[in-house]
């Protein structure tokens, strides 16, 4: 199994034994509600299903006090009495007689989810626990935490494991200001929080959740806060700031070869000011592509439609998409651990949508106005300018003003929604009539029985294809005498089936790439798709008597120059670095590609594509999003199908190859794409990185 789900029916035992209105929502249903939407999507049967074991109190002392441990230990004695006094001492805090159990527990099984993981026995992991854990200090339970579950991990994987290089992404709406004091000033842990912040009025009212606030020392530029300064953020806003904050951060070496022996010989260098090194010293002393070796999710859903603490206006399949973006770092090993989340429907779906992109599946298109909003435009500003200084991928992208200084002050705070109130009503009934359309629309369109198939012009045995991928064989025999027909009857049997809903993604080599995808174009907007997505890599030309009617959005990759032909179609030189392939795609290609919201994607490696296969694989991979999984790849034959069976397992859901040694991007493909990105800005909102002035 590629999936594991570590789950104890303990650690519901905890639950508030007085009132208290603030702490109330975190009650066991949490749990049980996630795990019966499982279920009855048959998701939990396909996962490896594990029983945490509690962590020992050595491993709590990775991050935590021993007296703070001995605390803790001590209420499993407690009365109710003692423990509302004590659970008064803390920020938001409720203790039960089982809390001990259950936060150990917790812990536990966000360990063994990085040891299974880490060790092989599977990809990656959801690990469905409570309490949360993202605000407890070394000393202190807060905010419903008490130990820090995925802090303890990362250390626990550093310790055990011998990671250098951990990125830990916290969804939840509330700021993880545990996991940040833990790792301020530590280079080997990149922390990234987007949280309800409401310039400080928000929980928990820390002025250091604010943009600016980037880590202390040696670990400046590895915080990276981006602060919501108002509700309503949504689906757009929550992708804009994956591609335009973390994922290019997360991606670059540079600031991560400060750390280790790549940061280590580097300074050696320049401290003895040497000549400038041959390229074999230069190959030898360049740190590696970043990749983290692991990456964690503080996965709170409280920031998911219809939530009370949040308000927050994202459905459930976005945090599905956002997974799916996660899965090319670190080779796949993405381990999830649950925080927050306290609308029972909302936060069960969305736990559900992580883990359908977990096991490979495609995810639903996104809902909803592909347009972030402008608060969410002037926090990703803000946090771009924070951290251009640590990062050259943020600061090639254009200039960017000094961030204001922040504000944080306890007049104004934003005031508790309660269950029962008008606001809380209203919140309710939008998310409920968004929750049933998701689910009607999941029982209409179900995922497809085949998720990939591939179609070759000539059988090969050595692809190392999935056992569950489709190897089409056999396909209009009739034509077989030409091998130009027999791969245009194969690519319009797979088509079809994409098309109508039996196969997802598929991958086909064809004698002729101009053609067929001339066919398959032409094919596609006549049968069922409204809009095709043409990815062209390689010496391919636009057909000159396709409608520039909004059907087609067309993104040449390899073209003469940089130009915007028009909305519709875009031409750029390919890439030559590491660096600027990168912002190639995630400043350009995935946000015209979510802005377009197209039915299918058609990604087009013609004659001399000039793209190295773990480019390809990426490109691939990420282009599953914006149709729902239904990609349609088209390779140029070549003497091998090496390249063929890497695409179908990327489309399958397997991480893609590491890019290999990073290198920045030059001034010419800088500028051609802020070029590229002023002309389309109008009409493609999402490739905006600033609020417009």
């Amino acid at each position: 199994m590629r999936t594991a789900l570590v789950y104890h029916e303990d650690m519901t035992a905890a639950r508030l034994l007085w009132e208290d209105p603030e702490c109330e929502i975190e009650r066991p249903e949490r749990l049980t509600a996630a795990l019966r939407r499982l279920q009855q999507g048959g998701l939990e049967q396909r996962c490896l299903q594990l029983a945490p074991r509690e962590a020992s109190e050595a491993e709590l002392g990775l991050v935590h006090s021993p007296e703070y441990v001995s605390l803790l230990r001590g209420t499993q004695a407690l009365d109710t009495q003692e423990l509302r006094a004590l659970s008064g001492q803390y920020d938001a805090v409720y203790f039960h007689p089982s809390t001990f159990h259950c936060a150990r527990l917790a812990v536990g099984a966000a360990l063994q989810l990085v040891d299974v993981v880490l060790m092989g026995a599977v990809h990656n992991g959801l690990a469905l626990v409570r309490p949360p854990g993202h605000h407890s200090q070394r000393t202190a339970a807060n905010g419903f935490c008490v130990f820090n579950n995925v802090a303890i991990a990362a250390r626990h994987a550093q310790q055990k494991h011998g990671l250098q290089r951990i990125l830990i992404v916290d969804w939840d709406v509330h700021h993880g200001q545990g996991i940040q004091y833990i790792f301020e000033d530590d280079p080997s842990v990149l922390y990234f929080s987007w949280h309800r912040y409401e310039h400080g009025r928000f929980w928990p009212y820390l002025r250091e959740s604010d943009a600016d606030a980037v880590g202390q020392g040696k670990g400046r530029g590895f915080t990276v806060n981006l602060p919501w300064n108002q509700v309503g953020m949504g689906n757009a806003d929550y992708l804009a700031a994956f591609l335009h904050v973390l994922l290019p951060v997360a991606f670059e070496v540079t600031a991560w070869g400060r750390c280790g022996l790549g940061g280590a010989v580097g300074r050696g260098l320049r401290a003895r000011a040497p000549p400038p090194p041959s390229p074999l010293l230069q190959a030898l002393s360049a740190p590696p592509q970043f990749d983290p070796e692991l990456v964690l999710v503080s996965a709170g859903f409280d920031s998911a439609i219809g939530d009370p603490e949040g308000q927050m206006q994202a459905t459930p399949e976005c945090f599905g998409h956002l997974t799916q973006l996660l899965q090319v770092l670190a080779g796949g090993r993405v381990c999830a651990v649950l925080e927050g989340g306290y609308h029972l429907e909302s936060l069960s779906q969305s736990v559900c949508m992580v883990v359908r992109a977990l096991l490979g599946d495609p995810v639903p298109p996104l809902s909803g106005p592909m347009e972030p909003h402008r608060s969410a435009l002037e926090s990703i500003q803000s946090v771009r300018a924070a951290q251009a200084p640590h990062w050259t991928s943020l600061r090639q992208q254009g200039s960017a003003p000094t961030p204001r200084p922040g504000t944080c002050s306890a007049d104004g705070r934003t005031s508790l929604v309660l269950p029962g109130g008008p606001t809380f009503k209203a919140a309710e009934a939008q998310a409920s009539a968004v929750l049933s359309s998701l689910l009607g629309q999941l029982h209409l369109h179900p995922t497809p029985p085949v998720r990939t198939a591939v179609a070759l012009t000539a059988p090969d045995a050595a692809l190392g294809l999935p056992p569950a991928v489709l190897h089409q064989e056999g396909l209009h025999e009739a034509l077989a005498q030409d091998t130009a027909f027999t791969a245009l009857g194969k690519v319009l049997h797979l088509l079809k089936g994409i098309l109508d809903g039996q196969v997802s993604s598929g991958v086909a080599t064809t004698p002729a790439a101009a053609a067929m995808l001339d066919v398959a174009l032409r094919c596609s907007l006549s049968h069922r798709a409204q809009r095709v997505l043409c990815v062209a890599v390689g010496q391919l030309d636009r057909p000159p008597d396709l409608a520039n009617d909004g059907r087609t959005l067309w993104l040449d990759i390899r073209g003469k120059e940089a130009a915007a032909l028009s909305p519709f179609h875009v031409s750029m030189p390919l890439p030559g670095t590491t660096g600027a392939f990168l912002s190639c795609v995630l400043a350009l290609v995935l946000p015209l590609a979510y802005g377009f919201r197209p039915d299918l994607v058609l990604m087009v490696l013609g004659p001399a594509q000039g793209l190295q296969e773990p480019y390809a694989a990426l490109l691939a991979a990420l282009l599953r999003g914006p149709a729902g999984g239904r990609v349609l790849v088209l390779v140029e034959q070549e003497p091998t199908f090496q390249l063929a069976g890497i695409l179908a397992r990327v489309l399958h859901g397997d991480a893609p190859p590491s890019l290999g040694p990073f290198s920045t991007a030059p001034p010419e493909d800088t500028q051609a794409l802020l070029y590229l990105r002023g002309q389309l800005e109008a009409q493609w909102k999402m490739l905006q990185v600033a609020a417009p002035s």
